[in-house]
């Protein structure tokens, strides 16, 4: 993911969603798509469930969904302010572990690919062992039968920012240090890069990590002077590629096999006090505490497109962003609102934009979560 703006959650929990005009604007041009409620199934990772292959579901847009909303499940911190960007509108169907969406039920999961960017190849000084990759691939291994990946996988080549091997086993990486969203399709090919002509009629489930390199690059041109109009059209640009790779993923004659997919939105270390310079490493990567609020409309625009794409192909997204409030560098701070009590973990290396070995476990958890759900 890279370096996102770190006022993104400071923002988000201290502005409604009728103030982000280019997300309304957005919103008055498309319909809003229901989803189809959960149907009881049997659990896709036990391995006494038949785990028969079978292509994932056409997406279901005429039923409204039910159970958990994301109002429930993020609005019950010590110190709320005001509700987190407005995904209820969507619809989406939400697991009751509140860890993403509830749209797939996946089986018979044949191969894994790994997308994205730093967050899923993994970082220094975090051991390889502890990248959250590497957790789920040897829990997918056990749980679907696949063949797991070796330790040259596991680990990262730093000279090029990706995995040592692209393929191991079962298991695929294209991810990539610093990779945004052109890099899945349209200026990088890390999509066809991992699903080759003799692989697409395998049942896969994709994993990504991607559009936090994208938001920074947004905030370097604000502060450079690039226009507003400007800066609207590459956030609506980035996110619309990022439709178009799980639109594309989701192409049954492309992908024969069918694809799962699951991506995360994105976190900050702030917790939601903006306060940058709160991560030892923030000084040397030039933070600044006062962040420009021209960017709030479109990041809030940003996250809720995350919830939107997923509803609209009944693919799943990881609430990463909820989930690591609380657990950043102010997260002792009783006055911010992401404050969860006492001795809550840290979450973020000395980078201030990985995760660290905790962090890793945790986002493990989350996938595992929408996965098992």
């Amino acid at each position: 993911m890279g370096c996102i703006g770190a006022w993104l959650l400071a923002w988000m929990w201290g502005c409604t969603p009728e103030t982000a005009v280019g997300a309304e604007a957005w919103r008055s041009s498309t319909d809003t798509v229901q989803t189809q409620p959960p149907t009881e199934e049997p659990d896709p990772l036990d391995p006494t469930t038949d785990d028969t292959p079978s292509t994932p579901s056409t997406p279901s847009t005429s039923t409204s969904s039910t159970g958990t909303t994301a109002l429930e499940c993020f609005g019950d911190f010590v110190h709320p302010q005001v509700p987190s960007p407005d995904y209820d509108q969507f619809g989406p169907v939400i697991g009751s572990h509140c860890s993403g969406t509830n749209h797939q039920n996946i089986s018979g999961v044949q191969r894994v690919v790994f997308l994205g960017d730093s967050i899923t190849v993994g970082t220094p000084p975090t051991p390889a062992m502890d990248y959250y990759r590497n957790q789920l691939a040897h829990e997918l291994a056990s749980r679907f039968g696949l063949q797991p990946p070796d330790s040259l996988w596991e680990v990262v080549d730093l000279i090029n920012g990706t995995t040592l091997v692209q393929r191991s086993g079962d298991f695929w990486s294209c991810a990539e240090w610093g990779a945004r969203a052109d890099d899945l399709i349209r200026d990088g090919t890390q999509i066809d890069d991992c699903f080759p002509p003799e692989e697409r009629d395998r049942t896969t489930l994709v994993i990504m990590t991607v559009g936090g390199n994208d938001l920074a690059a947004l905030q370097e041109d604000l502060v450079a002077g690039v226009p507003i109009d400007e800066l609207w059209t590459d956030v609506e640009s980035f996110m619309g590629l990022i439709r178009d790779a799980v639109t594309y993923l989701q192409d049954p004659v492309a992908f024969p096999g069918g694809n799962f997919v699951i991506m995360a939105n994105l976190y900050e270390f702030t917790d939601g006090t903006g306060i940058l310079s709160s991560c030892p490493g923030a000084a040397l990567l030039g933070y600044s505490d006062s962040p420009d609020p021209e960017l709030f409309e479109m990041v809030a625009w940003a996250m809720e497109e995350y919830v939107s794409i997923s509803v609209d192909h009944q693919t799943d997204v990881l609430f990463l962003l909820e989930a690591f409030c609380g657990h950043g560098y102010m997260r002792d701070d009783p006055t911010s609102p992401c404050y969860q009590g006492p001795g809550a973990e840290l979450w973020f290396d000395l980078t201030c934009i990985h995760p660290n070995p905790a962090g890793h476990t945790a986002i493990a958890e989350l996938f595992r979560d929408v996965i098992l759900e």
